[in-house]
């Protein structure tokens, strides 16, 4: 506490430009990025596939592979100019204050006394906050679903549907953002400069509500799942995860393909009840074997502690995130180079806060990336143990084509942006050379470094 308490008074340095710093900041992150995506964009120009999938993949699914590939980074860059300067009108003309003023105007207007307090002023502001950008990033998403996904054959959503799905996020964000983000003030302002302890407790406790009432109320609204089959594959899973010890409840295929053309698969659920999710996508492309070695990967996940280590991690940077904000909480000298003069919201403090660690998050990313692609290669080699070496190769083959999956990636690239290993690395791990050739465990080699796609996978 009296470190934290030293180094909060050290930082809050009357005249210090914060406001030229964090900007300076977000330049260098933004010119960093930019300089990464051009050596991507020069794999993406190649004419070739690697040598690993030239057997794999023909020259028509590289080529569009690739041309997915240059209209993903074409995309990138101008939504990227576009959030910039969004970022550097809303430094540069003050509309944090601005908005906070307005709607502190509002509530004096138009709700009785007893709701003027900070807490009510902040859901206000935090609303009309986010509706402000959600309707400003409107274009971007707009062209991205309808225009870019579609051009390469995965939207499968309607313009109906889109706009339900945009006002159900809006309305379940009001729905829960209210009391989360009333208890949070709530915390901060009634335990101290110790609350940091308190909300990493609420933070905890946040994380398992919603692991318990995500599938039960919130993905119903926007997907349906049905209880898998009887049949082979159900047959095949339950085995698995009987092999393993793994506690499954339920079977679940969601109808992924209602939006978009994509597969994947995944677990989610408390330690002593798993539910397995697999995309409608998945089933009706893949062989029923290849669909039990994907699982076979993601459930090496789990038996490997993956999930279990990355949640403890995520415990750690939470704890860490809110330890810091309490140094920046009541820096006077970080709201006044923003417009923040007379009221210093707690709001207001930690979006500053989460500014000004941006340097931070970026080393972070890098690391977690690390991590996790190792973590990618331990699942795979867990698949291989398992027998399905052949299988685990074809259907990542299989969901490299039909994803239009990146088949290279420049290095410095793949280990700033992606968390999982391109499919020429897993290939190679797993030593699959070819259609007929069985992947020998003894090849496989998880701390070779790696590049990776976008998949859960």
């Amino acid at each position: 506490m009296d470190v934290l308490r030293r180094l909060g008074h050290a930082l809050d340095r009357p005249g210090f430009p914060w406001k030229r710093l964090i900007v300076t900041f977000q330049i260098a992150q933004y010119v960093f990025e930019g300089f990464l995506s051009l050596r991507q964009y020069k794999i993406l120009q190649q004419t070739r596939p690697p040598k690993t999938l030239e057997g794999e993949v023909d020259q028509e699914t590289f080529d569009k592979s690739q041309a997915y590939g240059k209209a993903k980074a074409q995309f990138g860059f101008i939504s990227g100019v576009y959030s910039q300067i969004q970022n550097f009108g809303t430094i540069y003309y003050d509309l944090l204050p601005r908005l906070w003023d307005l709607t502190g105007d509002w509530l004096v207007r138009y709700l009785p006394k007893g709701f003027t307090g900070e807490i009510t002023h902040t859901l206000i502001f935090f609303f009309t906050y986010n509706l402000i950008t959600t309707i400003t990033n409107l274009p971007v998403a707009y062209y991205s679903t309808f225009v870019l996904e579609e051009k390469f054959g995965f939207n499968k959503s309607t313009v109906k549907l889109w706009v339900t799905d945009l006002l159900k996020g809006q309305a379940l964000g009001i729905a829960l953002g209210t009391p989360l983000l009333s208890a949070f003030l709530a915390i901060v302002q009634k335990t101290g400069n110790s609350f940091f302890y308190y909300l990493f407790l609420f933070g905890i406790s946040v994380q398992l509500f919603g692991i318990t009432i995500y599938p039960i109320a919130i993905l119903p609204l926007f997907n349906k799942l049905s209880p898998l089959k009887e049949g082979d594959l159900k047959t095949g899973v339950e085995a698995l995860a009987k092999r393993l010890d793994f506690p499954l409840k339920q079977l679940f295929v969601i109808d992924g393909s209602r939006r978009s053309a994509h597969s994947n698969a995944y677990f989610y659920g408390l330690p002593w009840k798993k539910h397995i999710v697999i995309y409608d996508t998945l089933i009706e492309k893949s062989e029923t074997e290849e669909v039990v070695a994907v699982l076979s990967h993601e459930l090496g996940h789990w038996s490997l502690s993956h999930t279990t280590k990355l949640f403890g991690i995520a415990q750690f940077h939470m704890f860490y995130i809110f330890a810091l904000f309490s140094v920046f909480i009541n820096n006077r000298s970080l709201y006044q180079s923003f417009g923040f003069h007379k009221e210093f919201p707690i709001i207001i403090g930690f979006i500053l806060f989460s500014e000004a660690l941006a340097p931070m998050d970026m080393v972070i990313k890098l690391l977690m990336n690390v991590l996790s692609r190792k973590f990618e290669f331990e699942a795979d080699e867990f698949a291989v143990k398992l027998g399905y070496s052949t299988e685990l190769a074809k259907s990542l083959i299989k969901l490299q084509i039909q994803n239009l999956s990146t088949m290279d990636a420049d290095w410095m690239y793949a280990s700033y942006h992606f968390s999982h290993p391109i499919l020429p690395e897993r290939l190679g791990a797993l030593g699959w050379s070819g259609k007929d050739k069985t992947a020998d465990p003894k090849a496989m080699n998880v701390e070779k470094p790696g590049v990776v796609t976008g998949r859960e996978l």
